[in-house]
C-alpha cells in the first residue's frame, strides 16, 4: 500500500504549547512507542532507500518495511509492508520482502532505537478526515541521543487542501517547520558525523516522466536541500550551510524562471517572489562571509565580524518567521496537489516527454551565455552581472536535467560541460564580488577602515577579466551534452 503524509518539525517548547492548547476538538489517544531499526553493518538498507523497523506498542509488535525515493520534502509517498511479529526479531518469510531485501536480510542487526510518546487524533475538517500524530521523544544510537518533536498529518479521506489548511492552523499556534527527515534518517544521522552543509545531489529522473513530473521532483529536492541547511544553521552559524541554503533557494528561483512557460497559475508568481525575498534576506550575511575570506587587516576583520553577527541574526529572524514557514507549506501543497497540471492552457506542454522541454531551455540559455560573453573584457560591471545570472541558470538547468541524458557519451559530455561552465561561473562570481565590495563596505560604514581597498583592487580585476575571457572561450568550445 502507499502512505501519504505531511511532516512538520516542532521545537520542544512548540510541541508542549500545541499539546497544552490542543486545537483538535477532542482528547487525544496517548501511546508509548518503542521502535527498533535494523540494518547491516555497512548500512545496506539505508543506501538503497529502505528501512526496516519493529515497533512495540504495549505487548503488540508490528514490523514495517518502507521503500522511498529519498527526495521528498515534507510530503512523503512511500511503499510500505506491515505485519505483526512475536518479538524483536525480523521475520522475512514474505517472498516480496525477501526479494526486496535480497542477501542483506541475513545480515540485519539493530542499529538504533526511537522512543516516543504519541498523541493521536482523528480530525474532521469539512468533508476531510485527517489523522494527526504528535510525537515527542528521543532517538538513541549507540552512546548518543537526540530529542525528537514532530507532527504528522495523514489524510484519510476528502480533499487534500484540508490537510494543508490544518497545517497552517497548527503553525499559527506552534511554529512548525517543514519536515524532510524520516525517523529512520534521524537515526542514521545520529550515528554519523555531525551534520553540516548539504550540497545539491543528482535528482533521480527518467525519460518517461512528463515535464510536469520532472518539475515537481526538482522542487522537492531543492526544498529538502534548503531545510537540511536551515537545520544546520539552527545549530551553528556555519558559512557553508548559509551558502548552501541560498544555493537551494536560487536553484528554486531559477527553476521557476526556466519553467515559467509551463504554468498559467497566479500562485506561481507569488511563490517566485517569496523565494526572491527569502534569498535576499540571507544575502548580506553571505556577502560578509565572502569579504571576510579575503581580509588580512585585524581591525577590518573585527569590524566585519560584528557586522556578520548582526547579519546572521537578521537571517535567522527571516528563516524563523511565519512568512518563511508559510512559503514552505505553500510550495509543498502546490507540488503535492498538482492542480496546475489540469489547466487547459499549456497542458500539452506540461505533459510532453521530459527530454523535449529541457533541450529547448538549455539551447536558449547556452546561446545567451555564448553571445553575452563575447568581448567579455569590454563589458561593464552590470553587463557582466547579467551574464553571470544567465550562466548560473544554465548551470542549474544542466544539473537539473542532466540525469535525463543517460548514455555513456551523454554522461561524459555532461561532466565536461559542467566543468567548463563552472570555471566561467567562478570567474564571473569573483568579478561580481569585486564590483559589489565598495557598496557593501559603504553600507556597513567600513569604507575608510584600513585594508578596505584591498577588497576591490584594480590589478585583481584585470587578471580576473583575462582569465574569465579564456574560460568563456573554453565554454563555447565544449560540446553540448543534450545535442
Amino acid at each position: 500500500m502507499q502512505e501519504t503524509e505531511l511532516k512538520l518539525e516542532l521545537s520542544q517548547a512548540a510541541a508542549t504549547s500545541l499539546l497544552t492548547k490542543n486545537p483538535f476538538d477532542s482528547s487525544p489517544t496517548v501511546l508509548q512507542q518503542k521502535s527498533i531499526y535494523f540494518d547491516t553493518a555497512g548500512w545496506d538498507l539505508s543506501k538503497r532507500g529502505l528501512s526496516l523497523r519493529i515497533r512495540q506498542l504495549g505487548n503488540e509488535r508490528i514490523q514495517t518495511v518502507k521503500a522511498g525515493d529519498g527526495v521528498a520534502a515534507g510530503s512523503f509517498t512511500r511503499d510500505e509492508w506491515e505485519r505483526p511479529v512475536a518479538d524483536d526479531t525480523p521475520v522475512l518469510d514474505d517472498p516480496q520482502i525477501r526479494d526486496l531485501l535480497g542477501e542483506t536480510g541475513r545480515r540485519l542487526a539493530p542499529v538504533f532505537e526511537i522512543h516516543v510518546k504519541r498523541h493521536r487524533w482523528n480530525v474532521t475538517e469539512g468533508e476531510a478526515t485527517i489523522e494527526v500524530a504528535v510525537d515527542v521523544g528521543k532517538v538513541v544510537a549507540a552512546d548518543r541521543e537526540a530529542p525528537l518533536c514532530e507532527i504528522e498529518l495523514e489524510q484519510k479521506a476528502g480533499a487534500p487542501a484540508a490537510l494543508f489548511a490544518l497545517a497552517r492552523k497548527v503553525d499559527m499556534i506552534a511554529p512548525a517547520h517543514l519536515g524532510v527527515l524520516s525517523k529512520a534518517e534521524r537515526g542514521y544521522r545520529l550515528l554519523g558525523a555531525a551534520p553540516c552543509a548539504v550540497k545539491a545531489t543528482t535528482i533521480p529522473l527518467t525519460p518517461d516522466m512528463s515535464a510536469a513530473t520532472v518539475f515537481a521532483h526538482i522542487v522537492a529536492a531543492c526544498l529538502r536541500q534548503f531545510r537540511l541547511n536551515e537545520m544546520a544553521l539552527s545549530w551553528s552559524r556555519n558559512a557553508d550551510a548559509l551558502h548552501q541554503a541560498r544555493v537551494s533557494l536560487r536553484r528554486l528561483r531559477s527553476l521557476f524562471s526556466i519553467c515559467r512557460s509551463l504554468f498559467d497559475d497566479s500562485r506561481f508568481d507569488h511563490m517566485r517572489g517569496e523565494l526572491r525575498w527569502l534569498a535576499s534576506d540571507l544575502g548580506n550575511a553571505r556577502n560578509i562571509d565572502v569579504m571576510m575570506g579575503r581580509v588580512s587587516n585585524d581591525d577590518l576583520s573585527g569590524r566585519l565580524q560584528q557586522a556578520r553577527d548582526d547579519a546572521y541574526g537578521a537571517a535567522e529572524a527571516s528563516l524563523s518567521s511565519v512568512r518563511a514557514r508559510s512559503l514552505m507549506i505553500d510550495l509543498v501543497e502546490w507540488i503535492s496537489i498538482k492542480d496546475w497540471r489540469s489547466d487547459e492552457k499549456g497542458e500539452a506542454l506540461r505533459l510532453q516527454p521530459s527530454t523535449d522541454f529541457p533541450a529547448g531551455v538549455l539551447d536558449k540559455l547556452w546561446t545567451k551565455v555564448a553571445k553575452g560573453g563575447r568581448n567579455l573584457t569590454d563589458l561593464d560591471d552590470e553587463a557582466r552581472h547579467e551574464l553571470r545570472i544567465v550562466a548560473k541558470k544554465l548551470r542549474y538547468a544542466a544539473e537539473f536535467f542532466g540525469p535525463l541524458y543517460k548514455s555513456t557519451r551523454e554522461a561524459k559530455r555532461s561532466k565536461r560541460f559542467l566543468v567548463a561552465l563552472e570555471g566561467l561561473q567562478d570567474y564571473l562570481g569573483n568579478l561580481n564580488d569585486l564590483a559589489t565590495a565598495p557598496a557593501m563596505l559603504s553600507q556597513l560604514e567600513l569604507s575608510e577602515v584600513t585594508g578596505a581597498e584591498d577588497l576591490f583592487s584594480a590589478s585583481d580585476k584585470e587578471k580576473l577579466l583575462r582569465d574569465a575571457g579564456g574560460a568563456h572561450d573554453t565554454f563555447v568550445d565544449t560540446r553540448r551534452f543534450w545535442r
